[in-house]
């Protein structure tokens, strides 16, 4: 890889994390102080310390090659039952999605029909700021069905990622997004697409209304403003510690559709949501 190689991931507590040449060069400072889901990564982050979140990073980069050329992007099994990539994959396991529109580190924006790239790569991929191209990782990708937005640039663009799986015949699509001007897009072009929000810690209150106005599921992360929309008009919440919400039918499909495929037990039960869970990310913000 050439000098400009430099991938911009947020990680654990929306912590700005510089990766170059497969070495991690920066890390600032989370904006939270404790996560249940970072304390059951493979390589845990038991305290949202930038030195913690460093050993997390590198961890990914020796295990799986993220931000590398030895990337892998296949993945079967779940990490939780009711994440981003472990809905979407299931979706288009069981027929009711086409596709899904996603981004990956070395790659950018891609069209994934492929469930075991779509968990491979979503998965494991934290908030993805900016990346560049690896052309050993585009292959991969490639190989297994998925289709880049732009090889030459690896763009971050999922208004235009809808697009181009449209003109490859894709007509139920779903799209991960952590940009609500981005989710309002492509709601008013791309009006049938299922908008699903992601990495929403430290989403301002303003941009969170826009984010349930126009996503069909809204993952909570450690975000109050979401919570607080939520309350409003979701029909369906999966998880309490870092909660997903269904804001419409479309989303309650998918997750109920998650439901009606796992093995593992679920309750369901009517409430008031959101439901808080004994344990969440702490502070919310």
């Amino acid at each position: 890889m050439n000098n400009r190689d430099e991938h911009i991931i947020e990680a654990a507590g929306r912590c700005r994390v510089v990766i170059q040449n497969g070495r991690v060069v920066e890390v600032g400072t989370p904006l939270i102080e404790d996560c249940p889901l970072a304390r059951r990564f493979a390589c845990p982050v038991e305290e949202m310390t930038p030195e913690a979140i460093r050993r997390n990073i590198e961890g990914r980069i020796r295990s799986f090659g993220m931000c590398t050329p030895d990337r892998e992007v296949l993945a079967g099994p779940d990490f939780v039952i009711f994440g981003a990539s472990e809905l979407l994959s299931s979706a288009v396991r069981r027929g009711d999605l086409d596709a899904v529109v996603i981004v990956s580190d070395g790659a950018g924006t891609l069209v994934a029909a492929n469930p075991a790239l779509i968990q491979g790569i979503g998965g494991r991929m934290s908030g993805l700021v900016k990346t560049s191209p690896i052309p050993e990782v585009i292959a991969r990708i490639r190989e297994n069905g998925g289709v880049v937005l732009d090889p030459k640039t690896a763009t971050i663009d999922q208004a235009a990622g809808v697009a181009l799986a449209r003109s490859l015949g894709h007509r139920r699509i779903a799209v991960t997004t952590a940009v609500a001007a981005e989710a309002a897009v492509i709601r008013e072009h791309f009006p049938e697409t299922v908008i699903v929000a992601v990495h929403t810690t430290g989403i301002s209150r303003e941009d969170a209304a826009l984010m349930a106005r126009s996503a069909d599921l809204l993952t909570a992360c450690a975000s109050q403003h979401i919570r607080d929309e939520a309350a409003k008009a979701a029909l369906l919440q999966a998880g309490t510690s870092i909660p997903v919400f269904a804001m419409t039918k479309a989303g309650k499909a998918i997750i109920l559709g998650k439901v009606a495929e796992t093995d593992q037990p679920v309750i369901v039960h009517g409430a008031r949501l959101p439901v808080p869970g004994s344990q969440s990310p702490s502070p919310l913000c």
